[in-house]
């Protein structure tokens, strides 16, 4: 029995001291990760050091940004571009510095040339030129085959004074018959009728139940898509145009 009870301590001893060697273990451990932790460099740190090394002034992110994932940090390349994108006319050097409220003609200058390299890079099909002493944003020659074919499109749809007199009228008094369209404009209007026809703005839509039938005429569907609106019920009201004029 006293064998026993020897081994028995013998074993008991052994586990304790097994768990006192796993504790300080342990702490050994935990005091080396802190130590560690102290040497190694902060996140935050090392960012600020890349940034200082690209010669760039490192700046926090800031948290509203997150809430705008689509915010745009403006440039004063991009500010030009819209500029010139937007404008229907060349713009000199120093008015586009008054309109961009930053920089100078000389930046001006720089970024117009930067804008076209990268137009250039890119294949795109446009460039800045300097038009009449300013700068103005066009399509190289190349794609004049197909501008010219968007130009004679809008030609072919663009109306004359009377056109458009006799188009509102069929537009507000449809279905309408020639006479009455004739009476109102005090003119003959056939030809006109035919025009607006053959330009898809206007169509037959049936006949009249008087002496002779005559035809009646209203408007088409790419007559509301030419002038922005969804129904017949979107043109203006008569009283608002009167009180217009």
């Amino acid at each position: 029995m006293s064998d026993d009870k020897e081994v028995k301590d013998d074993q008991l001893e052994e586990e304790l001291n097994e768990d006192a060697l796993g504790e300080e273990l342990d702490e050994i451990n935990t005091e080396l990760a802190d130590e560690l932790a102290d040497a190694l460099p902060d996140e935050e740190a090392v960012a600020e050091a890349e940034a200082e090394s690209d010669g760039e002034d490192f700046e926090k992110p800031d948290p509203e940004d997150d809430d705008n994932p689509d915010a745009i940090d403006a440039t004063l390349e991009s500010a030009i571009e819209a500029i010139l994108f937007a404008s229907d006319e060349p713009l000199g050097a120093p008015r586009l510095v008054n309109i961009a409220e930053v920089g100078s003609v000389k930046q001006i200058r720089e970024s117009v040339e930067s804008l076209n390299e990268q137009y250039e890079a890119n294949g795109r099909a446009f460039r800045i030129e300097q038009i009449a002493g300013g700068y103005q944003m066009m399509t190289l020659d190349v794609y004049n085959h197909w501008l010219k074919k968007l130009v004679k499109i809008r030609t072919e749809n663009k109306l004359s004074p009377a056109a458009l007199e006799t188009l509102a009228i069929i537009a507000y008094k449809q279905p309408i018959i020639r006479a009455d369209i004739e009476s109102i404009r005090g003119v003959a209007a056939g030809e006109m009728i035919r025009n607006l026809m053959y330009k898809g703005l206007a169509k037959i839509t049936g006949r009249a139940e008087v002496i002779g039938r005559p035809m009646l005429y209203g408007t088409t569907k790419k007559f509301l898509d030419v002038f922005g609106l969804n129904t017949l019920k979107d043109l203006p009201k008569t009283d608002d145009l009167k009180k217009t004029d």
